[in-house]
């Protein structure tokens, strides 16, 4: 393996991580916006309101997608395992 093959497959596999976290990071993201928002509206600043909603939200982006991230998971993995396969 050279260096080249290294940086393709680090670049892989960022990509990746990306793709897998971005359903629960966008959808908390997405939450703690609107939280943001209805606490600035209402002049609520309770810290602890934030923290349920979101939990249950990600959560719920994470079994609603589970089927995604654990076959974008899949494809990485025969991905490396036929790159060790073919030996580079």
């Amino acid at each position: 393996m050279n260096e080249a093959d290294a940086l393709e497959l680090s670049r892989e596999a960022i990509w990746t991580v990306l793709v897998m976290s971005g359903p629960a990071v966008c959808s908390a993201m997405l939450v703690g916006i609107a939280i943001a928002l209805f606490q600035a509206l209402t002049q609520i600043q309770e810290s602890t309101l934030t923290f349920v909603p979101k939990i249950l939200v990600v959560l719920a982006a994470l079994t609603v997608t589970a089927s995604f991230v654990g076959g974008q998971m899949y494809v990485f993995t025969e991905h490396v395992y036929s790159r060790i396969e073919k030996g580079y």
